[in-house]
């Protein structure tokens, strides 16, 4: 898969993945397991970048002891997902006309 598609996607299931709910790295990567493996230097990377483009805030609490980061998707991120939805239509149109000879 072209490395900027999948970049892109990882960005949007990760956004996705917290839209309902703040949420910290390994529940992130516990929810998205069934859907798609992902490492967590891979994670941490990627909510870096979302954090960067103001697409999502972090805050740090007190766990057990250790701090952990909290995740929450902004107005920005929740938009992009929007956009995706738009575009993956698009991505699904292109998809059918390219596989048509497959079904016939």
């Amino acid at each position: 898969m072209d490395i900027q598609l999948k970049r892109g996607l990882l960005d949007v299931c990760v956004l996705a993945a917290i839209k309902n709910e703040d949420s910290y790295g390994y529940k992130i990567i516990k929810d998205m397991k069934p859907y798609i493996e992902l490492s967590e230097s891979t994670l941490y990377t990627i909510l870096k970048r979302l954090e960067i483009a103001n697409m999502l805030t972090v805050r740090t609490v007190e766990h057990g002891g250790r701090l952990r980061k909290y995740y929450r998707i902004t107005d920005r991120g929740i938009k992009r997902i929007e956009e995706f939805k738009n575009e993956w239509k698009e991505i699904m149109s292109i998809y059918r006309f390219v596989t048509k000879e497959d079904e016939e």
